[in-house]
């Protein structure tokens, strides 16, 4: 078998069971969006070609797929499961004698295409396909892939990747190296070669980054779900021959990316195209639930803590800010300084509805795209680490289960209420006692991180984000990992500064008054309108009181009114700075507050405000304070 190079090695979906407030995030939008969408939005129902109608069969109905069916088999439940096999039967029945599968023809929202010039769908349920064998350990999968990959190099020179696909080639070559693993069959990294050959090369774009300023043109290039998609595709060439270049331009475009366009939630800007850094240009959220996706596959095949940082701040900031707090509504495009959502024309390239909440405002794909965030974060928070033991990518409570050295079977059991407490704890049962090593991510924000094993203080040198710990483990062993966390302002463009504490980004949340703009069975769209002051600066001197709950963490966290984490601070309303095309101008360069007097403000969460200010003008000099009480 060729080697792959790949630093970790991704758990089989169903081996990490999410726990805590991470499961009652996937409850809730199993109970919202993801657990009742065939039954209130067409584009997914019954009439969808990829289960037999004669609707669209195109990109939605894998999409709801890629995120339906592991939601389902992480939360273990009976009608989601039936729901998503459905789904996945149905594909298996179709494939063709030539190995080819999928609806007969190709039906978008707005035409025809011709089935022979797009691959894209395709790669999507190639995902969805990877995953319920995983779930399952179906037999028929393999087979079923095999064939399908026998058609794709039958016919791939003939009817290259095109549009969408030549962008997207990632997809395609995450199946072909996932399947070599199960068959080590050789004609498959044949055709991985291929298909890398026809893929756009992200490689170039990310080593020497052309796009400096807000894109005003259409350009697959910069179409920020392609970027967010791309950036892995020098790592799957890098798992595919060890090229350091590949490394570099990963690093190198996101340098590039957060340098030119990096938002406080730790996206890059795009209301389709790359928007530039001002906080209110708009992020789509398929690109929010994608680069995640790349931060997890990045993670897996470097094994460099950096990936699993930017992982967490996207997921526990940009993911749940974008989405109603019961997953009914969800935007198109979110804003970090949001003060108002409502239909009207802005400075970006999508329609006047993108930042309202929504069932698909704007365009449908990201109600489509939207369920795969946090099941494939659960799925994906910790690996294998190549060498039988196992490697720590985010801290969210969960019961990873897994054999290590010696094939004993180990679970370790990860609590603490991370990330709105900065201790960890993990308890190990094991079979019996065994020799390995646990690979723990320390984030780069944390310049104080501490560990005791059984109560007995543990040294460790963190090397790319990672600290091993191999010893003879035991039954009942017992990790304790303190992440302390510094709150601290940031500096921004123009002086202005965002507010973080660990992974967390810290906000002004704005008093929000939903006004209904359509009403339907059960998921409206709204408007959301500001009843409370938002143009506040930040004194640079006042530094942050941080008050932590002592009451258990809500079912939903990610609301204002019940925040488990706050910090306080002092500011002034700022008297110049104004609305520009219906949303917040830039944080002003030299804050106007003659005559304001000192307000205490509170911060809450990023993710758990839907009208916020997050990126603010500085008012005097810079010191820092920090101080932490508990309520």
């Amino acid at each position: 078998m060729s080697k792959l190079h790949e630093a970790f090695g991704a758990l089989p979906l169903g081996s990490i069971k999410p726990e805590g407030w991470l499961y009652n995030q996937l409850r809730i939008q199993a109970d919202g969006f993801s657990g009742h969408l065939e039954e209130h939005w067409g584009d997914v129902g019954p009439a969808n070609g990829w289960i037999g109608g004669g609707g669209e069969s195109w990109e939605r109905g894998p999409y709801y797929l890629d995120g339906l069916l592991p939601l389902a088999y992480l939360l273990g439940d009976e009608r989601l499961i039936a729901k998503a096999n459905r789904w996945v039967e149905w594909s298996l029945a179709s494939q063709k004698e030539d190995g080819s599968f999928g609806p007969a023809r190709i039906q978008t929202i707005n035409s025809e295409v011709d089935k022979n010039q797009d691959w894209w769908h395709f790669m999507i349920m190639l995902k969805v396909m990877m995953q319920y064998e995983e779930a399952t350990g179906d037999e028929r999968i393999v087979p079923f892939l095999t064939k399908f990959f026998g058609y794709v190099r039958r016919t791939i020179e003939e009817q290259p990747l095109k549009g969408w696909a030549e962008s997207r080639g990632s997809e395609m070559l995450l199946c072909l190296l996932w399947l070599y693993k199960k068959t080590e069959d050789r004609e498959l990294l044949k055709l991985a070669e291929i298909v890398a050959g026809q893929t756009f090369d992200w490689t170039d774009i990310f080593h020497d980054f052309p796009f400096w300023r807000k894109v005003e043109h259409w350009d697959y290039r910069t179409h920020v779900v392609n970027v967010a998609m791309g950036i892995k595709t020098p790592g799957i060439l890098y798992e595919l021959t060890g090229d350091a270049v590949q490394r570099d331009a990963v690093h190198r475009g996101i340098d590039s990316l957060m340098t030119h366009h990096g938002q406080a939630h730790g996206m890059f800007s795009g209301d389709e195209w790359l928007s530039g850094t001002h906080p209110s240009q708009g992020v789509e959220l398929c690109a929010v639930v994608e680069y995640m996706y790349s931060m997890e596959q990045l993670t897996r095949i470097f094994g460099e803590g950096r990936f699993g940082d930017i992982l967490e701040k996207v997921a526990f900031n940009a993911l749940p800010a974008t989405i109603s707090k019961d997953w009914t509504s969800h935007q198109y495009d979110q804003q970090v300084n949001q003060i108002i959502c409502n239909v009207a024309p802005r400075a970006w390239s999508n329609g006047a509805d993108a930042n309202i909440f929504g069932l698909e405002p704007n365009f449908g794909c990201c109600t489509a795209n939207m369920h795969q965030g946090w099941p494939k974060l659960a799925s994906h928070l910790w690996m294998s680490d190549g060498q039988g033991g196992l490697a720590a990518v985010s801290y969210a409570p969960c019961a990873v289960n897994a054999s290590v050295a010696g094939g004993v079977k180990a679970q370790v059991r990860v609590s603490g209420d991370y990330p709105f407490r900065d201790e960890v704890t993990m308890e190990l049962s094991l079979e019996r006692g065994a020799s390995f090593g646990i690979s723990l991510r320390i984030p780069a924000w944390c310049a104080g991180a501490s560990l005791t094993v059984n109560g007995e203080p543990v040294q460790f040198d963190a090397v790319n984000g990672y600290a091993r710990v191999e010893r003879e483990w035991q039954p009942g062993d017992k990790l304790l990992l303190k992440l302390p966390m510094e709150a601290r302002a940031v500096s921004r463009n123009l002086f202005a500064v965002n507010v973080e504490r660990g992974p967390l980004v810290y906000v002004l949340p704005i008093e929000e008054n939903w006004q209904l703009v359509k009403q339907r069975e059960l998921f409206h769209d709204w408007e959301i309108y500001p009843a409370s002051p938002w143009k506040y600066g930040l004194l640079a001197d006042a530094g942050f009181d941080v008050e932590v709950s002592a009451d258990p963490i809500p079912y939903q966290p990610f609301d204002a009114s019940v925040a488990p984490i706050r910090l306080k601070t002092r500011g002034k309303l700022v008297r110049d700075w104004r609305m520009a095309g219906n949303s917040a101008d830039a944080p002003p360069l030299r804050p106007n507050v003659e005559g304001q007097p000192e307000t205490e403000l509170e911060l809450v969460p990023y993710g758990s405000a839907r009208l916020r200010v997050g990126e603010f003008p500085l008012i005097g000099e810079r010191a820092t304070v920090n101080r932490m009480k508990r309520s």
